[in-house]
């Protein structure tokens, strides 16, 4: 099973490049975050073209998050289900196949500081009381999207300079370990080691990707059950060099469930 995650800061700005990427790689899953779009408006017809199931949380222009799926979905949610928790399309989760999927868009946080910030913190924390409540670490379950974090100074171009600062923040370290604690691998990480390997790469840099001025920022996470049996994780960085990208680019795994 081929699984993807992309952020693509408004999915119907990016519809051609995502439905040629789909058509090359025909990858069984993809998550898609921040897709910008009422799920009414979402373009699902390309999709459906292309043989894809499509489960939906959107809203009008902000956040948003997708999963496409060859296989049709079970056990949909979308969001905490939560009254207490504001609901902001940040999360669905679903089953294909078999596999447990959560697809996220984490908070960006803003500043250190801010009440954006401290948003984040307690999106994460709750995150991590989600999983506890609805999914067991002996069960083959997934866990990717934009994150939001660059966990280690391999993670980002220049960790001196933003160590401390959001993305890249004690703080936030804390809480993304307190969420992999539940018995998480990250599975970029299972074959890739050093510095240099990004998923994001900042539009007001200058010549950002070509100086590979960038973050790791989108993961993929996956239980004993799917780390053992992933045979690789990728970043595809074409898709960050051609007309009109987003300022991510995809990460796709290989599991043989």
């Amino acid at each position: 099973m081929r699984i993807a995650t992309y952020n693509a800061a408004s999915v119907r700005a990016r519809l051609p490049l995502i439905l040629d990427w789909l058509a090359e790689h025909e990858p069984d899953v993809l998550a898609i975050q921040e897709t910008k779009v009422e799920d009414d408006k979402f373009p699902t017809a390309a999709f459906d073209d292309l043989g894809y199931h499509v489960s939906l949380n959107g809203q009008k222009a902000w956040n948003g998050v997708a999963t496409l799926s060859l296989m049709p979905p079970s056990r949909v949610q979308r969001g905490f289900g939560d009254p207490l928790f504001p609901e902001d399309a940040r999360l669905i989760a679903c089953d294909v196949g078999g596999l447990e999927i959560v697809n996220t868009y984490v908070p960006n946080g803003s500043a250190v500081g801010s009440d954006k910030f401290e948003y984040k913190l307690r999106w994460l924390g709750r995150f991590a009381a989600f999983l506890r409540e609805r999914y067991r670490p002996d069960q083959p379950l997934l866990w990717l999207g934009d994150i939001n974090i660059a966990p280690t100074p391999d993670d980002v171009y220049d960790s001196r300079k933003f160590a401390g600062q959001v993305g890249h923040h004690p703080l936030e370290f804390e809480a993304l370990r307190r969420i992999v604690d539940f018995g998480f691998t990250d599975l970029f990480r299972k074959f890739h080691e050093g510095p240099g390997l990004y998923t994001y790469w900042d539009f007001v840099i200058p010549r950002s990707v070509e100086r590979n001025l960038g973050w790791r920022i989108d993961h993929l996470y996956g239980t004993k059950p799917v780390a053992e049996r992933c045979t690789s994780c990728e970043i595809e960085h074409l898709a960050r060099s051609v007309d009109k990208p987003s300022d991510h680019t995809f990460v796709f795994a290989e599991i043989n469930l």
